[in-house]
């Protein structure tokens, strides 16, 4: 099973980056379910009875497979989709609520436990979930669970592992191997991938059954000896393997535990490798998740395997169906079956090498991590984010690798520093969260490294709603900082306790942070995504003490140099406040096609805060053009998506009057009975269907037949709305 990746930006071709988000993330299967019909409706049975279906077995038996297929086949009773959670990749508990949250695409920016945010998103919904292999992290899984079922009455969970998680209420299904007539048919499908004329006949019928026969029908067995089927005809895996079982049980021809079947088939399949092949899965197994070329020719070459022969060394492997491969539009991505990096990383152990393959894993992914944060400043920032996105798990790896030891603490710390456009920009605050909070409890000296940590955390503190969290991290970095005399730690730091000011109703001492902040970097040479958000927050302050004329200057210097550089993330909230101060003018038609290129920016990022600052006017500017039952409605769609924030529009005056005024004139006109109602419309709206409701516009609402919340309005009470009324 592949893990699907999240949606990332889309390009400028794309006909509607705002789209809806789909109602789940199962894997496309990359080869077609085989048999186990009887299994499936007996599965099936028991989660239409309890809410918790766990399907255990053995290494190998095909539980992750089974257990996509139940959800396959139910996918249609719940309204809110069904979402797959892979744990296998997840070594710290800790981290589990973060990968349960990634998986069903929530985004979360407040100081919250994920758990609880977990809970929020769950509890309204009708919703499938799926957690597979999770028995490393039993405990942690269990409880969680058991609160989201507690919590969330139309939730249902689908789990797979080794063992039950001893839930009340659980219904366990034991995966048996698969029978004779099943384990043939997946036989015979498999070893055609590797030989596409191959079939069952009267010539190899037989051997075929006594192969899977001693297989025990264990569905990774039976798909390692198929792909043999490269090399070998049937009879000749049977030989070879009745050998091998020979040797391992002293001769006898009895049957085997089913553990001991999987390991011979692995060992077996093992055995049959080259030198080369054999050190290159060792190798593999230190990578956690998928990789791709890139990573495996620097991470596991070397003098016994150069870099130049991996690709083909790795292509033996990929036939040969120990590595899965799985061909994407973004490029061939590779992964390890859990039993098979066990497998691997058995061998490396032995071998004694697995720190320094460890550290080179580190050291490839410190590297990329690097590469990302420079190249997050160009037309690649969509590319960017995709990239972090599918690394998640060996970016994790890799700052566990960095926290073993004390000497290395200061890596981890730049690490999590670096990915700082992952955590603010990506919707990771609350990850971003834990992993600074983690890697600043070490003792380190203040170089580079932990000063970076510090502001950044600040930063993720101030968009959290966390003041106190903001001020002692971004209090600490600059006094230390200064001396060492690092400008740029004390550049960041001005600046972030200058978004603090800006959020808190302080919009004066803002205004003097910023511009000490800018005129650091630019004693230093800054010029990047970090310092045009310092800009654009600048320009923000000077429109709240009322000098739009400047802050749109500002902000068309800024806009400028996003459309050089290809920046789109800076650039959302740049056209946020250009539309504010066109907003202030009665410039509505201006307003909302800034507004909806932000809102499309901000969401295809998962950025919440744009987002949710981008509908909060949008709200506004619908209600002035005469649509006040749909500006109603965003409003209780903003009003939804603002406890993932934080405090309603920061908690704050002056980001507030936006919201304040669209209230009173929408309840003005509709009354207070209809525009609750049409409030509470908007509060069931996904975000995705709201933001589609956003940018649709008063056009695509008259094509719908009236305002989005469902109730006819007179006609005489619509305005075009283009020269409608002041503000105010």
């Amino acid at each position: 099973m592949r893990r699907t990746q999240r949606p990332f930006p889309a390009s400028d071709d794309d006909p509607a980056p705002w789209a809806p988000a789909a109602r789940g993330n199962l894997p496309a299967e990359l080869n077609a379910f085989v048999g186990r019909e009887a299994e499936l409706r007996a599965a099936e049975s028991l989660l239409a009875e309890s809410r918790l279906l766990t399907v255990s077995g053995v290494a190998g038996v095909g539980k992750s497979r089974f257990a996509a297929q139940v959800a396959v086949r139910a996918e249609k009773r719940y309204c809110d989709g069904v979402w797959m959670a892979e744990l296998s990749a997840v070594r710290d508990p800790a981290l589990v609520e973060h990968t349960l949250a990634d998986a069903l695409g929530l985004t979360d920016h407040t100081s919250r436990p994920p758990r609880a945010a977990l809970v929020d998103h769950c509890a309204g919904r009708r919703l499938l979930l799926v957690i597979d292999g999770f028995e490393h992290l039993v405990d942690a899984c269990a409880g969680l669970v058991r609160e989201l079922l507690r919590r969330a009455p139309g939730l249902r969970v689908v789990a797979a592992g080794r063992r039950p998680l001893r839930v009340d209420g659980e219904a366990v299904f034991a995966l048996a191997t698969m029978t004779d007539d099943d384990a043939m048919e997946l036989f015979a499908r498999r070893a055609r991938t590797v030989q596409p004329g191959f079939r069952l006949n009267e010539g190899n019928r037989d051997a075929a059954r006594e192969l899977c026969r001693r297989l025990d029908g264990i569905p990774l067995a039976l798909e390692l000896a198929a792909g043999r089927m490269r090399a070998l005809s049937v009879g000749q895996v049977l030989r070879r393997l009745d050998d091998r079982f020979r040797l391992l049980t002293g001769g006898t021809r009895g049957s085997l535990p089913r553990h001991r079947t999987l390991r011979t088939a692995v060992g077996w399949s093992h055995e049959l490798c080259s030198p080369e092949q054999r050190l290159l899965w060792a190798r593999l197994s230190v990578f956690a998740g998928q990789f791709d070329l890139e990573a495996v020719e620097y991470v596991c070459s070397g003098p016994e395997l150069p870099a130049d022969s991996v690709l083909d060394v790795l292509g033996e492997l990929i036939a040969q169906s120990v590595v899965e491969c799985d061909n994407s539009a973004a490029g061939s991505r590779y992964r390890l079956l859990d039993t098979v990096r066990e497998y691997g990383a058995e061998w490396l152990r032995a071998t004694g090498d697995t720190q320094r393959l460890r550290r080179r894993h580190r050291d490839w992914f410190l590297g990329l991590a690097t590469w990302c944060e420079l190249d997050w400043f160009s037309p690649r920032q969509a590319e960017v984010a995709a990239r972090v996105d599918s690394e998640l798990p060996n970016l994790r790896r890799a700052m566990e690798c960095s926290m073993e030891s004390a000497d290395e603490v200061h890596l981890a710390q730049y690490l999590a520093g670096t990915l700082w456009f992952y955590w603010v920009g990506c919707g990771r605050l609350s990850e971003g969260r834990h992993w600074l909070d983690h890697v600043l409890e070490e003792e380190s000296a203040y170089d580079p490294s932990r000063l970076k940590a510090l502001w950044v955390l600040g930063y993720v503190a101030v968009l959290q709603g966390d003041p106190a969290g903001a001020v002692a991290a971004l209090r600490e970095c600059r006094e230390e900082a200064e001396l060492c005399g690092d400008a740029a730690a004390v550049a960041y730091a001005v600046h972030r306790t200058g978004c603090l000011a800006l959020v808190t109703d302080d919009p004066a001492r803002a205004e003097e942070l910023f511009h000490d902040a800018l005129a650091r970097y630019r004693e230093i040479g800054e010029l990047n995504s970090n310092v045009l958000m310092a800009q654009v927050e600048l320009a923000m302050a000077v429109a709240f003490r009322g000098d739009l004329d400047e802050a749109a200057e500002i902000c068309d210097e800024v806009r400028g140099v996003c459309e050089d550089h290809g920046e789109r993330w800076a650039l959302a909230y740049c056209l946020y406040v250009l539309a504010y101060a066109a907003l202030e003018r009665g410039q509505y038609g201006r307003a909302r096609q800034m507004l909806g290129e932000s809102l499309s920016i901000a969401h295809a990022f998962h950025d919440l805060l744009g987002t949710v600052l981008s509908l909060e006017l949008l709200a506004l500017v619908t209600s002035v053009e005469g649509e006040a039952a749909e500006a109603a409605v965003l409003q209780g769609a903003a009003e939804r998506i603002w406890p993932s924030v934080g405090l309603p529009v920061f908690g704050s005056a002056h980001y507030g009057v936006p919201r304040a005024r669209c209230e009173e004139r929408a309840r003005g006109e509709l009354g207070d009975a209809r525009y609750e109602a049409e409030r509470r419309s908007g509060t069931l709206l996904e975000v995705g269907t709201a933001v589609a409701r956003a940018l649709g516009g008063p056009v695509a609402r008259e094509a719908r037949g009236g305002p989005a919340g469902g109730t006819p309005r007179p006609a005489a009470s619509r305005r075009t709305g283009r020269g409608g009324p002041e503000l105010g």
